[in-house]
């Protein structure tokens, strides 16, 4: 494990070449029963802002449609990746949506399309885990029967385009487009893991990078254990942006 003074210490030490990509619900918002309740926590956003001005790229990363990401960020110089980086995948077909829906409905669940994935969300219900479990199977025969994968999430099933790069990959793009030397990479879920076997990647590459988990009361283990770095929740992660923010002031250059 990694010390936060010492991710501090190396993104401030890499700028400008450095960069800090973000999962957004679990990560800078908090778990809430809807998606449209979703809001960053507000002493966030002027931090985002500040270290935007210092690295090379700041980006989030979510399962949302990108539209909703740059809504509920809102702070210029934010590159925003919707959708897990899928947005230029072919929508799902409306076949294959009512199927899902026809699914989630056997269980009281609803369905949120995204383009080209759908999740089906069971956090609201009276027994989201029985629900999420009679689900499974149903599921994974529409996700087989269509060339899907599914990801799960936090009271959550997420159906994808089966064998697609996802936040790895988008990660990955601009880690080499930017020519980044260091690179963050926040996540509290299982589709965050996609993230840090990215991380992987570009350390074998000379990079210097760290990972970390946003914990929260349902984040899975192996989140944790893929970390570099173990953060309590949304309020630990401004903590540790409000660190990098104040070590890059440290060393800037004086007047």
């Amino acid at each position: 494990m990694i010390e936060a003074a010492e991710v501090s210490a190396a993104i401030a030490a890499h700028a400008p070449r450095a960069g800090v990509f973000l999962d957004l619900d679990g990560t800078l918002a908090p778990i809430v029963a809807r998606p449209e309740l979703a809001r960053i926590l507000p002493e966030i956003r002027p931090t985002l802002a500040k270290i935007a001005g210092r690295l090379e790229v700041v980006a989030v990363i979510s399962g949302r449609p990108s539209e909703q990401v740059r809504e509920l960020v809102d702070v210029d110089g934010v590159v925003i990746v919707g959708t897990h980086g899928l947005e230029d995948e072919r929508p799902m077909s409306g076949e294959v949506l009512e199927e899902i829906e026809a699914a989630a409905a056997a269980v009281g669940a609803w369905v949120e399309p995204k383009g080209a994935a759908a999740a089906v969300h069971f956090r609201a219900l009276e027994d989201p885990e029985s629900a999420e479990a009679a689900s499974t199977a149903p599921l994974a025969a529409i996700a087989t029967a269509h060339d899907l994968e599914i990801v799960p999430g936090k009271r959550i099933l997420e159906l994808t385009p089966a064998g697609r790069p996802r936040k790895g990959g988008a990660l990955e793009q601009i880690a080499r487009e930017r020519g980044l030397e260091a690179v963050l990479f926040a996540g509290d879920d299982v589709g965050d893991l996609d993230g840090f076997a990215a991380l992987e990647r570009l350390r074998s590459q000379g990079v210097w990078t760290c990972g970390v988990a946003a914990r929260g009361d349902d984040t899975p283990p192996e989140v944790e254990a893929a970390a570099d770095v173990v953060v309590d929740g949304p309020r630990g992660m401004a903590a540790l942006l409000a660190s990098i923010a104040d070590e890059l002031d440290r060393r800037a250059p004086g007047p």
